[in-house]
């Protein structure tokens, strides 16, 4: 197909892809879907080889979020029967941790709930992130708090931070529909800050709102131009008791093309599948380790994932490696400014795009996310929704039971 050899060859070379050949992604059919993921997996190995990043989330605080985010459990208004507590004690959070880096993980993202933290709550953060380090040498750490003011940023970078999350969602046109208590700017303008105080800036959107393929392919474009260096593609979780419980609107074959999409766009930049990856791709997850070269291990912030031991075992069995901690993420263009975590000077995937750390499944104004569960029971009727797949986290932090890691 000529327009998978020409997105190819944009890949390798970092060039930026025509809108229409973004579009055309996303239209391609059922037939061509392999030869999607063929040529998107070229582009991938030429950057990341066949390595995989594992991520680890601790949700700091959980729930009674006063922002409006309709695809958020921890939202104003939520009924979803999730876990509700206050922030973690460094050295609890410190355990959480310990658990995901067992399993593999190099990175832990450190996730509240909330518009953005108070100066208190920033003082709170540091200290748990020097905790955190102090007890586990060479981790890297991703804080996810919301909305940042000025100085926040610093003072996360001058406590050890590596990188800050804070994702984009989708379009700016279509952001007045899905969040009202803060702005699409207001979320640029993080992102921003994380950069500027040098902390690797991570960014993502989600998927399976009831947005457009060209609602998909804006916020993306938006986020090249942001320069993060990590981009977390999250697919809708739809609880029940949030405002997108209906929305069932992803199959396995739209995740890979939407990935394939993101992985075009940005070849050279930590693509990572974040949250709902189990309840939409389902058997079809490892097809997507050939386009994203990051995931998340275990659960995510509000919902439970896929076992960490089933992630470890379809990784091997796909013939990828997990990332060593002494492995650096980023190509040598991107990582040389900013070490081993990545970094934003150099660029790379065109003209600034963005993204880090992106714990986010749904991400965003703090700790926002959507779970997903790999699910024993009994597959429902092609072309009904699963819910079945979609499970509240009872356990790790928060709870006195141990993290699924």
């Amino acid at each position: 197909m000529d327009l998978l050899n020409t997105l190819v060859d944009k890949g390798l070379r970092r060039e930026l892809p025509t809108r229409e050949e973004a579009l055309a992604v996303l239209a391609t059919s059922d037939d061509d879907l392999l030869d999607v993921v063929a040529a998107a997996g070229k582009v991938r190995r030429h950057w990341f080889g066949r390595r995989v990043k594992l991520n680890y989330l601790v949700n700091l605080k959980s729930g009674l979020c006063p922002e409006d985010c309709s695809y958020c459990s921890q939202r104003l208004g939520s009924t979803a029967g999730i876990l509700k507590y206050t922030w973690l004690k460094p050295d609890e959070a410190s355990e959480a941790a310990a658990a995901g880096l067992a399993g593999g993980a190099k990175r832990v993202c450190l996730v509240a709930s909330g518009r953005g933290p108070t100066d208190r709550d920033v003082d709170r953060v540091s200290e748990t992130i020097k905790t955190i380090k102090d007890q586990n040498e060479g981790v890297e750490v991703c804080a996810c708090l919301g909305l940042l003011s000025e100085g926040q940023a610093e003072r996360l970078r001058e406590a050890g931070a590596d990188a800050y999350n804070h994702n984009l969602n989708t379009s700016e046109s279509t952001y007045g529909e899905i969040t009202t208590t803060h702005t699409y700017a207001d979320r640029v303008d993080t992102v921003q800050k994380a950069h500027a105080a040098g902390l690797s800036a991570c960014s993502g959107l989600i998927a399976g709102m009831g947005e457009s393929d060209e609602d998909l392919v804006d916020v993306v474009y938006s986020l090249r131009e942001l320069d993060p260096d990590s981009v977390p593609v999250n697919f809708l979780i739809p609880f029940e008791g949030t405002p997108l419980a209906k929305e069932w609107n992803l199959t396995p074959q739209r995740c890979l093309r939407i990935l394939a999409m993101v992985r075009f766009v940005c070849p050279d930049v930590e693509v990572r599948i974040a949250g709902g990856r189990e309840v939409h791709l389902r058997t079809m997850q490892p097809l997507a380790l050939h386009l994203a070269n990051s995931i998340f291990l275990g659960d995510y912030l509000t919902s439970e994932g896929q076992a960490g031991k089933a992630d470890l075992e379809m990784i091997a069995d796909a013939g990828f490696e997990v990332e060593g901690a002494d492995q650096v993420t980023l190509p040598e263009h991107r990582a040389a400014a900013g070490g081993g975590c990545g970094s934003h000077a150099s660029a790379g995937c065109g003209p600034d795009e963005g993204a880090g750390c992106g714990s986010q499944e749904s991400a965003g104004c703090g700790s926002h996310e959507g779970g997903g569960v790999c699910g024993t029971a009994a597959a429902a009727p092609v072309g009904e929704p699963r819910t079945d797949l979609v499970a509240v986290r009872r356990r790790g932090a928060g709870t006195d039971l141990a993290p699924n890691a």
